[in-house]
């Protein structure tokens, strides 16, 4: 999991005084923007959105809707994927194409590319299903799958060799081919997000990715972001 990795590509300045006068335009008179220079500080914009919106679960969300972070996301598998696009409320994805992005499969034949730079295999140890059996992932059975990984990339190539198309030939790799994607997200869906993926049942790597997630969330809104972490963080409530 070492591999896994996450970055801010941009994010909404101020985000905290964005929120502040989305919610101060929904009952002020005038119009807010010219009370700019009036606004409180960051830190404070977020003390006062937690005691009108989110202090006593009141469910006004609206107005954390306005600010935006975009995130790059690297090496997760492609299940990680398949997991945080289910249940997304306003959270946007590109994603490598495997038409496009097969140069590193065929890189893994070609002895230039580590064959787990490629594929993602779960570490060793023990785990359980949803229904509780606990099984082992021993050294053995993961050194069986790695090889089985070369296998499919040699397949891959020999597909590609005898002029198939990517978007055909991708289909003979393994299921949990590694990914890179950038992602943009509104403060109330990272949140819907983080309810959803970062629960203790939720998908090992999902948590991962919550986790990796969380970092670049808590500098950026770190009032809203403390609060969260006090009252919802890990919680398994529903998703506001």
């Amino acid at each position: 999991m070492d591999r896994f990795k996450v970055e801010v590509i941009s994010q909404t300045p101020n985000p905290q005084q964005t929120i502040y006068a989305a919610m101060h335009q929904d009952y002020a008179e005038n119009f807010v923007c010219d009370d700019r220079d009036r606004f409180p500080d960051e830190a404070k914009c977020g003390e006062v959105i937690i005691k009108q919106l989110l202090a006593g679960n009141r469910g006004h969300y609206g107005p954390l809707e306005h600010p935006q972070i975009v995130l790059n996301c690297g090496w997760f598998p492609h299940s990680t994927m398949q997991q945080i696009r289910t249940h997304r409320v306003g959270i946007s994805f590109d994603v490598q194409s495997g038409r496009y992005t097969g140069q590193r499969v065929l890189d893994v034949v070609e002895g230039k590319r580590d064959i787990e730079e490629v594929f993602y295999l779960r570490p060793l140890g023990f785990y359980s299903d949803r229904q509780g059996k606990k099984y082992e992932y021993t050294l053995e059975q993961r050194q069986q799958d790695i090889e089985w990984c070369v296998t499919a990339c040699q397949r891959y190539k020999d597909r590609i060799d005898q002029g198939f198309s990517e978007e055909h030939a991708r289909g003979l790799i393994p299921f949990d081919v590694r990914q890179h994607w950038v992602m943009s997200a509104n403060v109330r869906s990272m949140m819907h997000l983080i309810d959803l993926r970062w629960k203790a049942d939720a998908q090992l790597e999902a948590q991962k990715l919550c986790e990796c997630i969380w970092e670049p969330f808590q500098k950026w809104v770190p009032e809203i972001a403390n609060w969260y972490e006090a009252n919802r963080l890990k919680k398994a409530r529903l998703a506001p």
